[in-house]
């Protein structure tokens, strides 16, 4: 927009009373983006029990969906630097939603191979969301408040990945012979044809739901963002020499590894005899509590104390307490082994949102880059799943928690080393 002011991260944004209707429109892409996302911790032990897989074999579900960050987040970037964000979030909705369409002949067939390109298109169109929202939010304003911004938009994130659950439990897994078995093996070819198609009439309302929101960004006006150098030393600049983005790109990978390796295999966990016993589509319903922690941090946690305290010191506070819980939950049973998992959701609540933030500050015309960067590291989602996957396969599924763990040490470390950035790039 013309005449804009600079912010502080020296991008130009638009006036601020535009601000709240801008943030009130993007805040449904955030929702919509983890409502599909955390549908495929539903999708996890309903197509293993449809297909009777192994865990790493259905951990092909998130290393499909995720790994498509890393494959398509650049190209993201370039889409936006020709067509803008406004017609970017509306292309990116459309392909979101073509994703959604293609679930139905993947659950006619059935076809565990066309339900893998299902979600890669569905990632695909997230991909694109993510890379133009994240750092649209985060500019959209004064630099100080950007993470308490960008919580504020996450957690309608978390708003939709809590009742993801509860859709997929009620609509998907309680709809299914597995979803209501203890034993979640299927004995009927018939049976397992019928749960496969329990997956249609969601996944359609979904592609409608979207394509009305793609249709309202083509006629929305958005302010307008310049990613412009305004010096010739900024023109000269490189995304490698800043160490902040380089650390914080493998701390968004480890955290989004973490946060989806728990959410995957949540389900199965609390079904295990030593937790609960109960049903898949019982323990569905406890995993919105997993994600409905996270939302409520970030609007509490993450939008009001962020105003006003330093939020590397309470990313590092988070990681100390996500840590002990999960410990807490490998060495106990029953009930406090389950809450104590339960509530790794609320330490997980303001992670994505500060890294990213504490990793974009300072770049200045380079801040899309970097956010291209920092997305295609959400490819941890598909890559440390695979490796708890694979130690639950062969140590048993509690002892593969341990994975986690060593994601958050990381994320420690990361914030520490930020709790004082004043110097964005490395020395020459």
């Amino acid at each position: 927009m013309e005449g804009a002011p600079p912010t502080a991260s020296g991008l130009s944004a638009a006036p601020a009373k535009t601000y709240g209707f801008a943030l009130g429109i993007l805040s449904t892409l955030f929702f919509m983006w983890g409502f599909c996302t955390v549908l495929n911790d539903v999708l996890v032990p309903h197509l293993k029990a449809v297909f009777e897989m192994n865990y790493v074999q259905t951990m092909l579900i998130q290393f499909t969906f995720f790994g498509t960050y890393f494959l398509l987040s650049m190209p993201s970037a370039k889409l936006i630097e020709w067509v803008g964000y406004r017609h970017s979030i509306a292309i990116g909705l459309s392909v979101m939603a073509l994703g959604c369409l293609i679930f139905l002949p993947a659950a006619a067939v059935p076809s565990f191979n066309l339900f893998l390109t299902a979600l890669f298109v569905l990632a695909a169109g997230i991909t694109l969301l993510q890379v133009a929202a994240n750092p649209y939010v985060a500019v959209l304003g004064p630099e100080r408040t950007a993470s308490s911004r960008l919580n504020l938009a996450q957690g309608f994130n978390s708003l939709g990945t809590l009742l993801a659950p509860l859709f997929g439990s009620f609509l998907i897994l309680g709809r299914t012979k597995a979803g209501t078995m203890t034993g979640h093996v299927i004995e009927s070819l018939q049976d397992r044809m019928a749960d496969a198609r329990s997956v249609q009439m969601p996944y359609l309302g979904i592609a409608v739901v979207l394509l009305a929101i793609a249709v309202l960004f083509w006629v929305v006006r958005l302010p307008d963002v310049s990613t412009h150098p305004t010096t010739e030393a900024e023109a000269k600049d490189t995304l490698w020499r800043h160490k902040a983005l380089v650390m914080g790109a493998v701390a968004i990978f480890v955290y989004v590894g973490a946060e989806v390796s728990i959410g995957s295999l949540l389900i199965n966990y609390l079904a295990s005899p030593h937790i609960s016993h109960m049903t898949t589509a019982d323990a569905a319903n406890y995993l919105s509590y997993y994600w409905g922690g996270a939302m409520v941090g970030r609007f509490l946690i993450g939008a009001l104390l962020l105003r006003f305290a330093a939020p590397s010191n309470i990313l590092a506070d988070n990681c100390v307490a996500a840590i002990i819980l999960i410990v807490l939950s490998i060495a106990t049973h029953g009930s406090l082994a389950m809450w104590a998992i339960l509530l790794v959701g609320l330490c997980n609540s303001i992670m994505f949102p500060t890294i990213f933030t504490l990793s974009i500050r300072g770049l200045g015309p380079l801040t899309g880059r970097g956010s291209g960067v920092l997305i295609m590291a959400i490819f941890g989602g598909a890559v440390v799943p695979m490796l708890q996957a694979a130690a639950a396969d062969s140590f048993g599924l509690t002892i593969s928690f341990v994975i986690p763990i060593v994601c958050y040490a990381y994320i420690w470390m990361f914030a520490r080393g930020a709790a004082d950035k004043k110097k964005p790039a490395m020395q020459s």
